[in-house]
């Protein structure tokens, strides 16, 4: 129930200035719901703070200025975090969890696969959602072997093509 609640604080702060088109946009609610559906699996499996998994998906891509090249959303994104932590809204994770969530957001779209577990989590909830832009994703770009499962790239690039908007 508690990221029922990190959803809704998120989305309360991110929809209201959200630029693009949010309810059927490839970066809009639809990708942010499925990047959660992956991250919640990702986070049981993995013993990471579902936390960090949750508010990632909803933050990662709300500062995006266009849909094509705009390489400094993610940068955005870290930004938004710490406002809303300062703010008294962000205030699920610890210390160390914060820096994990702020610098895979800042990362998340350069295609690294080092880092601390949480960060890949983050990034490989996000890049299993790419079939939304045809883009199958290819297990050595991902980061844990959890994510480079061949049933589990088949059943996340099915659901993305499909572009549901999971709750």
């Amino acid at each position: 129930m508690a990221h029922v609640l990190i959803i809704k604080k998120a989305l309360a702060q991110v929809r209201p200035q959200f630029r693009l088109d949010y309810r059927d946009g490839i970066h809009g609610v639809g990708h942010w719901s499925r990047v959660w559906h992956h991250g919640r699996r990702l986070a049981a499996e993995l013993e990471v703070n579902p936390a960090i998994l949750a508010w990632f998906a909803y933050l990662h891509d709300s500062q995006r200025r266009n849909d094509g090249h705009d390489p400094l959303h993610g940068e955005r994104a870290a930004d938004c975090a710490a406002r809303l932590r300062r703010d008294g809204v962000l205030t699920e994770l610890a210390p160390r969890e914060f820096e994990h969530l702020c610098e895979a957001m800042r990362l998340h779209s350069d295609g690294h696969v080092e880092g601390e577990l949480a960060i890949r989590a983050c990034w490989d909830a996000d890049r299993l959602d790419l079939a939304r832009v045809g883009i199958t994703p290819r297990p050595q770009y991902l980061c844990t072997p959890l994510a480079r499962d061949r049933g589990w790239i088949e059943r996340a690039s099915r659901m993305a093509r499909g572009r549901k908007r999971l709750r």
